[in-house]
């Protein structure tokens, strides 16, 4: 089985997000795009960027677990994919421990909160949710050690 090119997964993951909005109603796409190019920014491969698309597909039900076990993807790629889909009722600390563990995660969720954590999206939200948010964001930094 040949393996998905960056090109490929980035149009399996727009395709996947199309019609989803963030908390702010932007296009969710915009999110995965940013985090992708955070990774790349702060030297990730091409498996890192990989999984930066992908990295919300499995939690938020736009592709499937049995997508991703079957998928062209490198092992890695799938690891880090499953290392940052949050399980329900996880708590922070056992889903920190779970990126730690897996070689190349800490980098895409890095990339992630810093994009989830921007200022200027944050700033379109109200109070309470930037709040909530912000705090979120910051107890995960800490828990990965950020």
């Amino acid at each position: 089985m040949t393996p998905l090119t960056l090109a490929e997964v980035e149009a399996i993951a727009r395709a996947a997000h199309e019609g989803q909005t963030d908390k702010a109603g932007r296009p969710y796409t915009e999110h995965l795009a940013a985090v992708a190019e955070g990774v790349r920014t702060r030297g990730g491969d091409a498996e890192q960027i990989a999984a930066a698309w992908l990295h919300d597909s499995v939690e938020d039900d736009a592709l499937t677990r049995d997508w991703l076990a079957t998928a062209a993807l490198s092992p890695r790629t799938k690891a880090i994919v499953d290392a940052l889909t949050k399980r329900p009722g996880e708590e922070p600390e056992a889903y920190a421990r779970r990126i730690l563990a897996t070689r190349g995660a800490p980098l895409v969720k890095e990339a992630d909160l810093a994009h989830n954590a921007d200022p200027r999206r944050l700033a379109v939200l109200d109070e309470p949710t930037r709040k909530r948010l912000t705090e979120k964001y910051a107890r995960m930094r800490a828990l990965l050690g950020l």
